[in-house]
């Protein structure tokens, strides 16, 4: 399996990390977790935003790697650009988390641009 493969993985499992932190606040209930979701606040909230955000952009990075390596682009390149994909989103993470709105929006751009790469690479 390639770097760019395992990278997709890690990303699918990302967006865990920060369920398991939004829902960590006292008075969790499993029998209604969306409503629970609903009344956070504070870095909770921006936790649960962050596992939506992954959920919404792991698919087209997975794509992305999957295209590129079905039009035979270099692997070292598909390779480095799913790492600093990773890199974006960690990054992304920690500032949305740490509630620092314009760096998480650079990491976030970052991260979409690593996925264009990923589709316009020959």
């Amino acid at each position: 399996m390639t770097t760019a493969y395992w990278c997709v993985l890690v990303m699918i499992l990302f967006p865990y990390i920060f369920t398991v932190l939004a829902k960590s606040g006292s008075g969790f209930n499993n029998h209604k977790p969306r409503e629970y979701l609903q009344h956070l606040t504070g870095w909770r909230q921006r936790a649960n935003n962050i596992q939506l955000n992954c959920f919404e952009s792991t698919p087209a990075f997975g794509i992305a790697v999957i295209i590129a390596h079905l039009v035979h682009a270099h692997q070292s390149t598909i390779d480095m650009l799913a790492m600093a994909f990773v890199a974006a989103r960690i990054l992304y993470a920690i500032f949305y988390l740490t509630d620092k709105a314009s760096f998480r929006t650079l990491f976030w751009a970052i991260g979409l641009g690593c996925v264009v790469g990923l589709f316009c690479i020959t």
